[in-house]
């Protein structure tokens, strides 16, 4: 590819991500509006009032709301968040879950939930790394990631994270997960 061709695609890509955020923060754009929390005001969204830069949430492809889970290895509590992402939200309505563990490929610990989960919305892929939380749709299994895992694939959906110490996570024979209150 030529650099001229290269810099007009890149002028090209620009100017739409720009027109995109501009159409999307706009008072008129039929955007979806993100749910009300508890934090902010349920009245301002529906009145068309736009927010206070102070009560503003992140909109957006690459929005997470990461939700607070409860978890334990071997017995021992853990901290883990599980991300926004469709799958994600599908494990989270499974639980609570105790679950066995395996070690596979000297890198995660593995499990299979009741059933598989969505796929739908999936995330961009990116590389698992230590502690997070996976789902490999091929297998519809769990992965547990001890040490930082291989590129990333469509097939490897990351759900959240662990914070468990990689050598706790590496032999750890059981995980009970259940919602955070």
């Amino acid at each position: 590819m030529t650099s001229a061709l290269r810099r007009a695609l890149t002028a090209t890509a620009t100017t739409g991500v720009l027109l995109l955020a501009a159409t999307a923060c706009s008072d008129d754009s039929p955007a979806e509006q993100p749910p009300a929390t508890a934090s902010t005001s349920s009245s301002a969204p529906a009145s068309g009032q736009p927010q206070t830069p102070g009560s503003a949430s992140s909109s957006g492809p690459d929005r997470s709301t990461p939700m607070d889970i409860r978890a334990t290895l071997d017995g021992q509590p853990v901290e883990a968040t599980l991300n926004d992402s469709p799958a994600a939200r599908d494990l989270a309505s499974l639980l609570p879950l105790t679950l066995d563990l395996k070690d596979f490929h000297g890198t995660e610990r593995i499990a299979d939930p009741p059933r598989k989960l969505t796929t739908e919305g999936a995330p961009e892929p990116q590389a698992p790394k230590t502690g997070d939380i996976a789902y490999f749709a091929p297998w519809g299994n769990l992965a547990f990631f001890y040490k930082d895992g291989p590129s990333a694939s469509t097939d490897l959906l990351i759900l959240g994270h662990i914070d468990a110490d990689a050598d706790q996570l590496s032999r750890a024979e059981r995980i009970s997960i259940e919602a955070a209150s």
